[in-house]
This record gives structure tokens, C-alpha cells and sequence, in this order.
């Protein structure tokens, strides 16, 4: 049943051409829409009375019996289950948000302890793919821990990172591995890098530009790629499937098949593993082989440290002829001869102690031999061989070399007389001295030399250097700064202002060169270190940020914050620590024990008297907590207590100690000895000399009922006295007997009637 308001709106022309009808208790009440308006006469919900001859029922029931009618009776009530159904719905999802978000922020040890397991678990997996690497290497293994870290990183959410981009790589994004650095990419970014790196190393107005090859080079490790190897396709990591569908089970952007990579440096085997990153482990083959020296026997060992010595001797011959090689079996050549001999210079006039390995040397001696011309002697420093020819016999040239002359060694070739006719230093003119010896002299020629870009032209000497004042305007390879050189040919020389833009990461600027294009991504890596700093992992500059920090499995070494020596034992971990739960254990003023409620020095208290919200138009806000130090609860150690009756011992707790009522009837017999105080458990003070321990005390109720004790046989009066305790009083009632004639009566007391009556 929709409410009232609903009802009427619904006849104002919601439901736009739809008739509705409402049932009613018994008046026909009919609910009409046409057009959104009303009818002539109708007013909302008509009376069945004001319709003559039942005219609203039969329509009713009209309208119910066909299709529309009953769509319009069945919306109210469909409307209704769809709007609670969703309220259900909605209230539910509130409910998981806020049961994650309780979880997000109060996680339990267990739920990190169950994280490191998977961890753990996730780790043994790949330790055992590469166990078989691992045993019998018999060599480095480093190359196997890189391989071993690209696999990890590709199984950790947010461990790769794009160095362009400084963004994740993700499981479902196409990427580009490089052969060099096995570095990983997103595919747009590469592309793009590929592309200006080519625009860059060319010269904006070459005609050739896109027909030479021009190389581009990989983003983190330098490695050069033509430009036919640009990636236009997205591969797996071995390159044999394009587009690798995502398989939850393989590795990211792996094709499950077998690697089949050859190794580097090639011994002929390919890799074994299922398609994966990074480098290809060591060469895992048996071989057998012998050491260097060939002197051991062949033994089988991995083909990656198939090479290995035997550590005898190698006694191979060195190259001094005299010793052999003392080191242990080596690879390559042996070293050269240590020891020391006495060895002659190449001219034999000094001797001198030397290493066995150079036998050849020079002293810094002139060989001083005559010369077959007997007049001069040899110039030269230790040489090996005859001295040669004097340099001054033969026919010899002038110095203007015009003309040659024969004549004995010990006489100088004269000049000739004939202009020098040299180039001179300007490279235009001639020298014209005559011959002469000695360099010839500066050129003093006047000329109209052109000064260096060009622009302007000046009369001066020919060996003068003519440069202009004028600056260039022309734009470095930078494309940001003019040249501003003096006088400048045309060739501006590269920019050599830095280039200082912030590079992708926001923490460094750009130490190169002012460039065109893109910067290369920023070299530095940066530790993310849990909150003690034992427990770090290295991600790309920039990428500190969004890294979450690795979980230590170190104990937290913060000081406790409340009166304990020591905090409870939980990891390493960022914020403020959880909520100590030790027992509290100070010493309870009143009553000397120890609180055994749990730490209380900093509770959570909801904050009260906050701003209230006005109306319903403003927001409430949200409770806001605070931490206090709470005082401690109520001591509950049990301590056994009597009543105040003494009619139970009963444990009470230790703050509510003190007198009590078991709420018993007192029970004590009263002073009558006949009844008992029916007051409810009571403190009775003793009297003195009284030791019954059911004895009544002055707080007990006064017997103020009447005797009740049976009387004496023959007698019919009660007892005269208030309840008492022994024997009643005789009955002094005074009674009339008459005699038998009934004539004279006699007053007698009624106790000695019933002496008399009774039996002997």
C-alpha cells in the first residue's frame, strides 16, 4: 500500500498515460490519469456514495481484469521490491567497504604473517626452477641472480618500471625489451624515444632526412639500434609469438614455450627455461673437458665453467728462453718473466740489472763512432747496426732549394743568390729576400681581407687576422640559444650551457648539455627502506613515491609509550605502534592488588561536545577520537565476607567489599521463644551474656502478637498476656455457677473450674 501523497501524485499525472487504481476498504475508491490532467468532475479519490449506481466499483473491476489494469495495480507493489531489494543491495556494499577498510587499517599479525608466506611461497617456486642451475656450477653465478631477479620483479605487482615514463609496466600492456640491459618499456614509449632520438641525431634541414639509417640508442644502457629495428610489433620475451595472450600462470608477456635463446658467449646449446626475462642463465650442459695446461684429466662440468685449472704448475717456456712459468695453470698467454738478470744496452757500452723479460734497451749514451768520412762522428743515441753515411757528403741544396752543389762534408753549401720565392706563412704570397738561411719573415703586404662570417671588409696586413664585431643570431643544435660568437664563419659550435630541466623523476635536473628532445631518463636508483632501515628494496629514481616500503621482519625497537618496561612483540612496521593489550599490573590503591585489565594508558575516547550541526543541510561531521590515559577498573578479586546475619560467606568483589544482606529472613528466634524475626538479613548486635548464636538482638523485630498457646482443658478464655515465653498465667476470669436447683449461684475463678473438672 503506497502511502497518501504518492497515491494523489500519481493522479496528478506522473504515470503519463497510465490509469492506476488503488484498492479501498469497501468505498470503490478509483484513481484516474488521463493526459496528466483530470477528468471533468473527478477529484482525486471519489467515494463510491458520490457514483450513482456503483459506477466506480464496476470500473475498478474493469480496469483489474484487463492487462493494463492489473500492470497498474502491480507497479506500487514491484516498485516497492525493486526499491528494497536495492536498499539491500547498497547497504551491503557499505557494509564489505567499511569491513575493508577495518581490515586495511587494523590488519592482524596473522594477515602479514599470511602475506610473507605467499612470499615465501612465491620465492621457493622460483628457487626451485632454478635449482638445477644452482647445483654442480662449479663458476660465478652472478649472471643466474640477474636472471632470477627479472623473474621476481615480473611476478611482483609494481616491480617493473618504464624508465620514459617512470609509470608501472603492467600485465596487460604491450613492452619492449632491450637486448643490451634486458631493460623493459612500454611500447608507445619506446617507439616515441625511438623516433625523436632519429629526428635528433639528424640535422633538421638535411634533404636526406628519413632515407639514411640512422641509429637511436636504448634509454638506459647506450645500446645503439638501426633504425630497421625500431619495434613496431609487440613479441613475447624469446621472440617467437606476437600479441602473447595474458595466462594468469605464465610469466607476464612470457608465450610458455621453451626459451631456445643462444647463450652469450655461444657454446652451441640454447637456453632451457620456459620463455622469461633478462638475460638466459649460465649454460647448464654436462661437458667434459680438461684444464688449460691439458696436464689433468677431462672431467665433466657445466659448459659455462667448462674452463677450469688444475692450480699445478704450468712450466710452459717463457719468452726469455731461459725459465719456465711458474704460476699455477692459467688461461692465455703466460706473464711475462719476473726475474732480474744482468743485461748489456744495444750499443754494449752499459750494463745493467733488468727483468728477464725485456732484453732489449737503450742507454741515453751518443754513439760517438767516426764516420766513413773520418771527419765527423755519429750523432745518434744507442743504436743498433752500422752508423750509415755522413749526412753532409753527396750533393746538397741551397736553402731556397734552387740549386745544388758538390762539395766536401766539412764545408756549408753557400747561397745562391736567387730570390727565396717561398710561401710565406699567408699562404698567397711569396718571400722576396734573397736566398737566404733561416725562416723567412712575416708578410707585410696590405690586402682587403674579408673578415670571418663575411658581412664585412677591411684594408690591413695580410698576416693580420680580420674579425668583426658582429654576433651571431643563428639558433645552436640546442634550437634554444643563439650562437653570440663574434664574427661567426657559420658553423656554430654545440650549445655548452646545461640543460637543467627537470628530469621524469622530479627529483634531478638534467646534467647534459643544452639538447633538443626528450632527456634521458634519470640514472640514479633510490633505496625504499622499511621504517628501521634493515629491510630496503631499489626501484628507479622517481618511482619512491608510489613504491609501497617492503615488509621487515624485523621486532618494532620503538620505546614502549605507556608505563611498561617493554611493549609487546610485533614487526617492524610505519605509524604509531598498536594498542599495547599487556596486563596492566599497578598496584590499586585501596586494597594493595594488581590490576589485571589490559594496558589502559592510551585508550581511544570518542570526543564529545563537538559542533553540532544545525540543520539537516549541513554535513555532519565525522566522530573525532582522542587518546587518554584511563583510570583503572574496579579491583574484582573475589574476597570471601559474611552476611550481615551470618547466614552465608559469599565472594565478593574486591571495590564492592564491605557489610552486605543476603536478603534472607533473619531467622532469629525473638524474646517470646515462640516466633522467629522475619526482618530481612540485618546486623544484630550481641547483649552481653548471651551466647546463643540463633538469639535475637535489640534490631530484631518485637513480638507484638498474643499468646497464641492452647488453654487449659474446660477453659475458653485467651491468655490475658502479650506472647511469652514459658507457661500461661492461671485464667482469673470469674464464672457464675448455679446450683442445681437453680436457685443460689456462685462466682468462682475459671482456673479452679478447670482444676476441679479435670480427671484425677
Amino acid at each position: 500500500m503506497e502511502a497518501s501523497w504518492r497515491q494523489v501524485a500519481s493522479g496528478r499525472g506522473r504515470a503519463r498515460g497510465r490509469a492506476s487504481a488503488a484498492p479501498s476498504s469497501g468505498n470503490g475508491v478509483h484513481l484516474r490519469g488521463a493526459g496528466g490532467g483530470r477528468e471533468k468532475g473527478s477529484v482525486g479519490a471519489v467515494p463510491s456514495g458520490a457514483i450513482p449506481g456503483g459506477v466506480a466499483t464496476t470500473a475498478a473491476a474493469r480496469s483489474s481484469n484487463s492487462p493494463a489494469g492489473s500492470q497498474a495495480l502491480q507497479t506500487p507493489a514491484v516498485h516497492e521490491l525493486m526499491s528494497q531489494k536495492k536498499f539491500e543491495e547498497i547497504k551491503k556494499a557499505n557494509q564489505a567497504a567499511a569491513r575493508k577498510l577495518v581490515e586495511e587499517h587494523f590488519s592482524s599479525s596473522s594477515e602479514e604473517e599470511g602475506d610473507e608466506d605467499f612470499e615465501g611461497k612465491q620465492g621457493r617456486i622460483v628457487a626451485n626452477t632454478f635449482i638445477k642451475y644452482t647445483t654442480q656450477t662449479d663458476g660465478d653465478i652472478r649472471e643466474l641472480e640477474r636472471t632470477k631477479q627479472y623473474v621476481n620483479e615480473a611476478f611482483q605487482a609494481g616491480a617493473m618500471t618504464c624508465l620514459i615514463c617512470i609509470a608501472s609496466v603492467k600485465r596487460n600492456q604491450a613492452v619492449w625489451s632491450c637486448l643490451g640491459c634486458f631493460c623493459i618499456f612500454h611500447m608507445p614509449c619506446i617507439q616515441k624515444w625511438a623516433k625523436d632520438s632519429q629526428f635528433l641525431v639528424s640535422s633538421v634541414t638535411d634533404d636526406d632526412f628519413g632515407k639514411r639509417d640512422y641509429p637511436w640508442p636504448c634509454p638506459k644502457c647506450r645500446f645503439e639500434y638501426k633504425r630497421s629495428e625500431t619495434p613496431s610489433r609487440y613479441y613475447c620475451y624469446c621472440g617467437k609469438v606476437e600479441d602473447p595472450p595474458l595466462d594468469p600462470w605464465l610469466v607476464p608477456h612470457s608465450c610458455g614455450q621453451v626459451c631456445e635463446r643462444e647463450f652469450k658467449p655461444p657454446c652451441g646449446h640454447k637456453c632451457l627455461l620456459l620463455c622469461h626475462p633478462g638475460p638466459c642463465p649460465p649454460c647448464p650442459k654436462m661437458v667434459t673437458t680438461t684444464c688449460y695446461c691439458k696436464k689433468a684429466k677431462p672431467i665433466p662440468r657445466r659448459c659455462s665453467a667448462k674452463e677450469w685449472s688444475c692450480q699445478l704448475p704450468c712450466g710452459r717456456k717463457l719468452l726469455c728462453g731461459q725459465h719456465k712459468c711458474e704460476n699455477p695453470c692459467h688461461a692465455g698467454s703466460c706473464q711475462p718473466c719476473p726475474r732480474v738478470s744482468r743485461q748489456k744496452c744495444v750499443c754494449g757500452k752499459k750494463v745493467a740489472e733488468r727483468s728477464c723479460s725485456s732484453p732489449l734497451w737503450h742507454c741515453d749514451q751518443v754513439c760517438g763512432k767516426t764516420l766513413p768520412c773520418g771527419n765527423h762522428t755519429c750523432e745518434q743515441v744507442c743504436h743498433v747496426g752500422a752508423c750509415g753515411e755522413c749526412p753532409r757528403s753527396g750533393k746538397r741544396f741551397c736553402p731556397c732549394q734552387k740549386s745544388k752543389f758538390s762539395l766536401p762534408c766539412t764545408e756549408d753549401v753557400p747561397t745562391c743568390g736567387d730570390s727565396c720565392d717561398k710561401v710565406l706563412e699567408c699562404g698567397i704570397h711569396r718571400c722576396s729576400q734573397r736566398c737566404h738561411r733561416g725562416p723567412c719573415e712575416t708578410c707585410r703586404q696590405e690586402v682587403e681581407k674579408h673578415c670571418r662570417c663575411g658581412k664585412h671588409t677591411k684594408r690591413m696586413p695580410c698576416h693580420k687576422p680580420y674579425l668583426c664585431e658582429t654576433k651571431c643570431v643563428k639558433m645552436r643544435d640546442c634550437q634554444k640559444h643563439q650562437c653570440r660568437r663574434k664574427c661567426c664563419p657559420g658553423n656554430c659550435p654545440p650549445c655548452d650551457q646545461n640543460c637543467g630541466r627537470t628530469l621524469g623523476c622530479r627529483n634531478h635536473k638534467c646534467p647534459s648539455v643544452c639538447h633538443r628532445g626528450s632527456c634521458y631518463p634519470c640514472p640514479e636508483t633510490v633505496d625504499v627502506k622499511c621504517n628501521c632501515g634493515n629491510t630496503k628494496v631499489t626501484v628507479p629514481c622517481g618511482r619512491e613515491r608510489t613504491t609501497r616500503p617492503p615488509k621487515c621482519k624485523e621486532q618494532c625497537s620503538r620505546p614502549p609509550t605507556c608505563h611498561h618496561i617493554s611493549q609487546e612483540k610485533h614487526r617492524c612496521h610505519f605509524g604509531s605502534c598498536p594498542p599495547c593489550h599487556q596486563p596492566c599490573q599497578k598496584v590499586l590503591e585501596k586494597c594493595g592488588h594488581l590490576c589485571p585489565a589490559p594496558c589502559h594508558d592510551q585508550a581511544l575516547i570518542k570526543q564529545t561536545g563537538r559542533h553540532q550541526p544545525t540543520g539537516p543541510w549541513e554535513q555532519p561531521s565525522e566522530p573525532a577520537f582522542i587518546q587518554t590515559a584511563l583510570p583503572c577498573p574496579p579491583c574484582q578479586v573475589p574476597i570471601p565476607v559474611e552476611c550481615l546475619g551470618k547466614h552465608e560467606v559469599s565472594p565478593l568483589p574486591c571495590h564492592a567489599v564491605g557489610p552486605y544482606s543476603c536478603k534472607r529472613v533473619c531467622g532469629r528466634i525473638l524474646d517470646c521463644q515462640n516466633h522467629t524475626c522475619m526482618k530481612e538479613c540485618h546486623k544484630v548486635t550481641k547483649i552481653d551474656g548471651s551466647t546463643g548464636k540463633n538469639k535475637a538482638g535489640p534490631e530484631c523485630l518485637h513480638c507484638e502478637e498474643g499468646c497464641s498457646r492452647p488453654r487449659p482443658l474446660g477453659c475458653l478464655h485467651p491468655c490475658v498476656l502479650p506472647c511469652h515465653p514459658g507457661e500461661c498465667p492461671p485464667c482469673v476470669q470469674m464464672l457464675r455457677i448455679k446450683c442445681h436447683c437453680k436457685i443460689t449461684s456462685l462466682y468462682v475463678e475459671c482456673s479452679h473450674l478447670s482444676l476441679q473438672q479435670l480427671p484425677p
